[in-house]
């Protein structure tokens, strides 16, 4: 699968629920899936029952697209078509996981939701995610590791960088949001949690990224042109 057109994040959030009022209609609209034809959905519905099931037996590791296809009743050409390869499965099985979060996010009870700080909103996100991560590290780490830099092509990690720079330039605008936004996620990768996850209990992760929150927005000084230390005004 070609990591910049397989399957992403499908979120749309209800019409009817209150939406975050810094939620750009960017960040609002990563990823709505066109419609299906009704055997188009059935196939793919089989297909993510079958590679849920054998994941969950076998290790993500452990399973082959042919296992999957044989498992679901549809042909192998049917799949790849469809999904391209276990990373592409892996985005579509993450899908309804990421739409819950996403969801807390723009119209969910404070301080993940609106309605808090911008640093309170910030630390509640990155310790959520880094449950979210904790709880389908396998997943997540087949979706961002299927090529170079996939990790940062895929609709999901489009919306979490959104997210984290429109609170980061909420509470400083003189930062550089955009930047600090993937400074503040690079702790959230899946490879380097798979690396550090013996040592590091999620506990220690979840208390110091709120150290890292706190440290970027409240830092006496932003950096100016040529990185030389700016005054606040």
């Amino acid at each position: 699968m070609n990591i910049n057109t397989g399957p992403q994040s499908d979120y749309s959030p209800d019409p009817e629920s209150p939406r975050d009022p810094q939620a750009s209609p960017e960040l609002l609209g990563i990823g709505r899936p066109p419609k299906e034809r009704a055997d188009a959905a059935r196939n793919r519905a089989r297909i993510l029952e079958a590679a849920e099931r054998l994941f969950a037996t076998h290790g993500v590791d452990g399973v082959s697209m042919d296992q999957i296809a044989a498992d679901a009743g549809v042909g192998k050409g049917t799949l790849f078509r469809r999904f391209g390869d276990k990373a592409g499965l892996a985005v579509a099985l993450l899908d309804a996981r990421e739409r819950e979060l996403q969801g807390a996010v723009l119209s969910g009870p404070p301080p993940l939701g609106p309605g808090a700080e911008p640093l309170d909103r910030l630390v509640a996100f990155l310790q959520a995610y880094a449950e979210f991560l904790e709880a389908h590290l396998d997943l997540v780490h087949l979706s961002e590791t299927a090529t170079p830099g996939a990790r940062y092509r895929i609709g999901a990690y489009r919306f979490w960088h959104h997210h984290v720079r429109l609170l980061i330039a909420e509470a400083r605008p003189d930062l550089d949001a955009g930047y600090l936004a993937h400074v503040l996620l690079a702790p959230l990768a899946a490879d380097q949690r798979r690396a550090l996850r013996d040592e590091v209990a999620l506990d220690r992760v979840r208390s110091n990224l709120a150290l890292v929150a706190e440290a970027v927005l409240r830092s006496g000084h932003a950096r100016g042109e040529g990185g030389r230390p700016r005054s606040r005004r």
